[in-house]
């Protein structure tokens, strides 16, 4: 893939986002109608500073989710999976809390985020290559926050057991059937699940960013059983390859038939949090009023990205990052490259009236990571996260908290965020049978309203 230099006013835009918001580095990539093109702003590590180009590593967190889709939709072209099959098909072992929701959750429920189980479970299991098939048999104590296939709530967690379900049918580990039938067909030799094999590359760390500026996060690497929901090591110019294929561009690869490629773009389930629908693991918005747009983003300790595809404008954007502070950063490049290229940015939210009685909203919810204070301030809304240091994240360093996100209605029981370091997420307000509220929709996952 022939690679051009990003515009020189995308660069001084990068430059000054990087310096606003105290994200050491960032490395950026366009697709645009087959031609590619790269370039990297900062630093890549505080500490050992080199700086970041296009071939520069970054983890790029939850994006691999798809890739983990891409291997599973390999299998349903070859008839060796079915979607609509429980996942005790291949996994006749599996077992949560509940028995009844672990015998008919299905490979579609898990890719979908409808699983319905605790999705956001994080525990090293070793170096084996037991250890996504040893983090999958540890979720027979997970408990069931709703029935399976009831509401879309993001779950790293089923990543973990289709990547299970990918190696045990392949025979063979899940990191080498994702090099295998992805990495290598596409040419992505700077993509890896391995510490060992990114350390001779130049490679960006973490960073968390406290009052004394931009700390290193460590460690460096992910634990190999997460895998499957956020392993991968990349740069852009081998995201942009991914790109390629994604958008149809790929042809002649053998990795996915063009109709796969559309069916998982396809709309299969609203989600109403991080996206407005999910597809097959993608997540689904829109880039204009009739411009759909397929994204993923992803986050680990210390490095944040993005990754958008605009299909019907043969057109894809990733950005990747390496500090706590790129939600913001990421996002912003992202929307500056597309409205460059393709002269139109994203619509925003159109808020409506709030509801007369705003209390109703009020109150604390809980989730696995968050603990949300929802406060009624007159005729507003505001969420905060008061949760202690969240358990996977970096222990070393405390980021500066972020300010309380204001909250509009879009809809009833929906709300989005206008501006700030949050500025285009959505919550959404879920009722019991009751018809009181009962859960809240955040950062894609639900947390359960706290009674008083």
């Amino acid at each position: 893939m022939e690679i051009r230099p990003l515009p020189e006013t995308l660069i001084q835009y990068a430059e000054a986002e990087i310096a606003r918001l105290q994200t050491p580095g960032a490395a950026i990539g366009v697709l645009h109608h087959g031609v590619a093109y790269a370039g990297g702003v900062g630093l890549t590590n505080v500490e050992h500073p080199l700086p970041v180009t296009a071939e520069t590593l970054f983890q790029i967190g939850s994006t691999s989710k798809t890739f983990t889709a891409t291997a599973l939709m390999s299998l349903v072209e070859a008839g060796r999976v079915d979607l609509d099959a429980p996942v005790r098909t291949y996994l006749p072992w599996f077992a949560l809390q509940s028995e009844e929701d672990a015998a008919r959750i299905t490979l579609r429920n898990l890719a979908t985020h409808h699983a319905g189980y605790v999705g956001d479970y994080f525990k090293d299991t070793g170096r084996g290559d037991d250890a996504i098939g040893t983090i999958v048999r540890k979720m027979a104590n997970s408990p069931q926050l709703v029935p399976a296939g009831y509401t879309f709530s993001y779950s790293n967690a089923a990543f973990y057991v289709l990547g299970h379900i990918i190696e045990t049918v392949h025979g063979r580990p899940f990191e080498q059937v994702v090099h295998d039938t992805i990495f290598e067909p596409l040419g992505m030799d700077r993509s890896f699940y391995f510490p060992e094999e990114a350390i001779t590359h130049r490679v960006a760390a973490g960073h968390i960013v406290t009052t004394e500026g931009p700390k290193v996060a460590r460690p460096w690497n992910t634990p190999r059983s997460i895998a499957p929901g956020g392993g991968v090591t990349s740069n852009v110019v081998d995201q942009l390859r991914y790109a390629a294929l994604h958008l149809g561009l790929a042809g002649g690869s053998g990795v996915l038939m063009p109709e796969t490629i559309s069916a998982m773009q396809l709309v299969q389930r609203p989600a109403g949090s991080m996206c407005e629908a999910i597809g097959i693991s993608w997540m689904l918005d829109w880039a204009a009023p009739t411009e759909r747009l397929v994204k993923h983003g992803g986050a680990t300790n210390g490095h944040l990205s993005s990754f958008e595809m605009i299909p019907g404008r043969a057109f894809a954007v990733t950005v990747l990052t390496n500090s706590d502070t790129g939600r913001e950063t990421r996002q912003t490049i992202a929307d500056r490259c597309q409205e460059h290229f393709l002269g139109f940015g994203k619509p925003d939210p159109v808020a409506i009236a709030p509801p007369r009685d705003l209390a109703e909203y009020a109150g604390t919810y809980q989730s696995v990571l968050a603990r949300l204070e929802v406060v009624a301030e007159g005729r507003s809304l505001s969420v905060s996260d008061t949760s202690p240091e969240r358990g996977f994240a970096e222990r070393r360093h405390r980021p500066i908290p972020l300010p309380p996100a204001q909250l509009v209605f879009t809809a009833s029981d929906a709300t989005a965020v206008l501006d700030g370091p949050r500025k285009g997420e959505r919550a959404e307000f879920l009722r019991g049978p009751d018809g009181r509220i009962a859960w809240m929709r955040w950062d894609g996952r639900i947390a359960r309203r706290l009674e008083n």
